[in-house]
């Protein structure tokens, strides 16, 4: 293709050195350049690309897209752009033949319940019939293909380049979670998505957005760019909601517990096996068996319900796929071994998200509910105390411990967080500080009795943990098998529950 269709659309400012060579492909990484290739020399948080022109030269490249001036002298087409990532995101999606156009694409935001969204989604669209793309924190689907996913949302040459690839295996609908991060850095630049979803806004990223209202003005870019008269599907249940309504032009489609929703939840009755959920969609009653648990889970049931009936799915579609999402992994996610308490392994790393898991594991009786939790390192610190406090106001016991603390100092998150514990209770019995993760692990589970719950918050469906120097392997589902397994001897007799 030739440069001059690949920069469509795109904002150019100037075009130095041979006109209208080839593009072969696009690179943001040097060490991924190919011989005719494109390479988007992007200036990040940490390195500047174009400190690697020279390299992707070497290794071929024909022309390079910056927001720097071009260097003297110019071995290379030279296409100086004034916002370097949108220019990139744009000419990735002429490159792959603007793919959104031939692949209705749903997009996913909010601060929680994204992931659970777009698997309901996937999979009442496969019920449907249709063979489905679905990216997101837990993995890329791609036709035939899973692949292990670096970010929620791909970097926008990889997610034309999946969506594209998606068309060619022959997949009818995508579905994505779309962060904030990638809203922000216009990673989904120009993509026309067919529906928009909006979960809830809650603290979280603020090392990022700085605070809530440019937090909020990151999600807002996905209704503010929504085609006319596309679904707009939001939380009636949310304030956030009316301002995403005020700046969209898609059609409002509302859910929630709210009387006004157009999809509104009348009821959820939880049990060990999931809940029932009966529905108001239009003012048509849906009952709905599923799998999953907890009224967050309900208003995620709800969005998707409303964002698939919006698209014409049927309802028939919709209980089906909603009843055959056995889970969603490191979301809620059981450890049963056969022990005599219960255990789950749960991603929440915000308050309001341990909140509703730790309400949510309320609601099924247990005698004690024992929290395990910490805070990741390099990202907002004002969150920390708000999580301690939220455990100690509902749990038994908390053990506080590592999380992945990154370059920071672990105990120096523990003491922050601790600063929240002590606010609600300094009762010794009430809270515990471990820093090696896995032996906080184990505390937990040996302080676990019959039909208490054990809660372990914060990295979920994550195999690693990612500390100063290194990342190690650690998956908590593991951990907590290990240790199970190790006691089920002195359990064994009391059975399965």
């Amino acid at each position: 293709m030739n440069l001059s269709r690949v920069l469509e659309q795109v904002e150019v400012q100037a075009i130095s050195g041979p006109p209208d060579p080839t593009v072969l492909g696009i690179a943001y990484d040097s060490r991924r350049v190919e011989e005719g290739y494109l390479f988007a020399a992007l200036r990040g948080v940490k390195e500047d690309g174009n400190r690697f022109v020279p390299d992707a030269l070497k290794r071929g490249a024909r022309a390079i897209l910056s927001a720097a001036a071009p260097p003297v002298p110019l071995s290379a087409t030279w296409v100086k752009v004034a916002d370097d990532r949108r220019a990139l995101a744009l000419a990735a999606r002429n490159y792959y033949s603007r793919p959104d156009l031939r692949l209705p694409v749903t997009g996913v935001t909010g601060t929680n319940g994204k992931t659970t969204v777009v698997h309901l989604l996937e999979s009442i669209f496969q019920a449907e019939g249709a063979k489905v793309c679905a990216l997101g924190t837990l993995g890329y689907r791609v036709g035939r293909d899973e692949l292990r996913a670096e970010r929620t949302t791909p970097e926008s040459v990889d997610l034309y380049r999946m969506l594209d690839r998606a068309v060619s295996d022959g997949c009818k609908r995508a579905v994505m979670e779309v962060s904030s991060h990638s809203l922000a850095l216009d990673r989904v630049a120009g993509l026309q998505f067919t529906a928009a979803v909006f979960t809830n806004l809650t603290r979280d990223h603020l090392d990022f957005h700085r605070d809530m209202q440019h937090y909020l003005e990151a999600k807002s870019k996905l209704f503010l760019e929504l085609p006319a008269g596309r679904p707009a599907v939001v939380n009636r249940d949310d304030p956030a909601s009316a301002q995403l309504l005020a700046l969209t032009r898609g059609r409002p489609v509302t859910y929630g517990f709210s009387p006004d929703a157009d999809v509104r939840i009348q009821s959820f009755q939880p049990d060990r096996h999931g809940a029932l959920l009966n529905l108001s969609a239009w003012g048509r009653p849906l009952k709905l068996r599923t799998h999953l648990f907890g009224r967050p889970n309900a208003s995620n049931i709800a969005a998707a319900t409303a964002a698939a009936m919006s698209l014409e799915c049927s309802a028939a579609a919709v209980e089906a796929g909603v009843a055959g999402l056995e889970g969603v992994p490191g979301r809620l996610e059981s450890v049963d071994l056969g022990q005599s308490f219960s255990v789950y392994v749960d991603y929440a790393h915000t308050d309001d998200a341990l909140m509703n898991t730790l309400k949510t594991v309320l609601e099924l009786g247990p005698r004690r509910l024992i929290a395990v939790f910490g805070c990741g390192g390099d990202r907002d610190r004002s969150k920390r105390p708000l999580m301690g406090a939220a455990v100690a106001r509902l749990a038994d016991l908390a053990v506080l411990t590592s999380d992945n603390p990154r370059s920071e100092d672990p105990l120096v998150i523990l003491a922050d967080v601790e600063r929240g514990i002590r606010e609600v209770t300094t009762e010794s019995s009430r809270y515990r500080v471990e820093p090696d993760r896995r032996e906080a692990i184990r505390l937990a589970l040996a302080e676990a009795g019959d039909g208490d719950a054990v809660v372990i918050a914060g990295k979920g469906h994550e195999t690693y943990q990612i500390l100063r120097d290194r990342t190690i392997p650690f998956d908590d589902r593991e951990v907590a098998r290990e240790i199970l397994r190790a006691r089920l001897p002195a359990d064994s007799s009391r059975g399965s529950h």
